[in-house]
């Protein structure tokens, strides 16, 4: 009954909670069921490295750590590592691991530390095949998840767990702005109609693909109301990705990684879910502060 910031001061006593414990049992049987999906569908787990030489994504500041006698960051993703591994010929990975965000955003939904759950696989047409599978992993581990909690879910925080039905409803990103300005009277200005983000102005990473109309050939999913995922197809042409990170003014910072495609790599694709947003949406949490077993945040680094 006390305010959030003394609960998670004493998190190791604020956990004690029949809530709490149910809330990380869900968590865990979720990412379960995610994995046990992609293992059935012959993918494999790997591990990257979380200190790296180079920024990895495109529009999220990095938190710099002194490394012997220069610098390192901690990872954003593992976005370089899950190409690495389709140009190696590991055509179907995935990771559940910490990504680091030095972002000063203090909302119900960020964190500078997270739990994401990657996925990338080669030999895709296009982007609508990474958003089908992310589609029916997500729908085969909430039918398990129903299963195994959705009694115990509706007992002790009142509410269902909703299976969805395939295949997810679909909006172009130009009809998403037409219908709120119909609806809503609301205005998206021009140069931030690149993404749903409120910071939408082209930051979208360099290695996403585009198409001959210079579009993007990427997806955001949107649960609750809430973005969960950002996947795309990247970019796998030697030429072209050289030419883009060029375009956003990288040069060596990103050279190895431009090595991992100039000897071949398949056209590939992929997507993150950020776990601790997920357990908050699913279980209508009312922040992730109390979704992750210990908030990371601009303002916390404790206990």
């Amino acid at each position: 009954g006390v305010n959030l910031d003394t609960r998670l001061d004493y998190r190791f006593i604020d956990l004690r909670s029949e809530k709490n414990q149910l809330m990380f049992m869900v968590q865990s049987s979720f990412i379960k069921y995610m994995r046990e999906y992609l293992y059935n569908n012959n993918f494999i787990e790997i591990h990257t490295p979380k200190l790296i030489g180079a920024a990895s994504e495109s529009g999220a500041e990095v938190f710099e750590v002194k490394y012997f006698d220069r610098k390192a960051y901690l990872a954003q993703s593992p976005q370089f590592y899950k190409q690495m591994a389709m140009a190696s010929g590991l055509e179907k990975i995935f990771e559940v691991a910490p990504c680091f965000r030095a972002e000063n955003s203090n909302t119900s939904r960020h964190a500078t530390e997270f739990t994401s759950f990657d996925v990338e696989f080669s030999y895709i047409n296009s982007y609508e095949d990474v958003m089908n599978l992310e589609a029916e992993m997500l729908t085969y581990a909430l039918t398990k998840l129903k299963e195994e909690f959705g009694e115990k879910v509706k007992e002790t925080f009142g509410l269902d767990i909703v299976v969805p039905t395939l295949p997810f409803p679909v909006m172009k990103l130009s009809d998403v702005y037409k219908e709120l300005e119909e609806r809503y009277n609301y205005k998206v200005p021009e140069s931030e109609k690149t993404d749903l983000t409120t910071e939408a102005a082209d930051k979208r990473a360099f290695y996403h693909m585009r198409n001959e109309e210079g579009k993007l050939q990427g997806y955001d999913l949107i649960w609750r109301g809430v973005e969960i995922t950002s996947g795309a197809q990247r970019e796998h042409r030697y030429e072209k990705i050289c030419e883009n990170a060029k375009s956003k003014g990288l040069g060596e910072d990103v050279k190895f990684y431009l090595e991992f495609f100039k000897y071949g790599c398949p056209p590939h694709g992929g997507f993150a879910i950020g776990v601790d947003r997920l357990t908050m949406l699913l279980l209508d949490i009312p922040t992730i502060k109390e979704s992750q077993f210990l908030f990371r945040g601009p303002n916390r680094l404790n206990p």
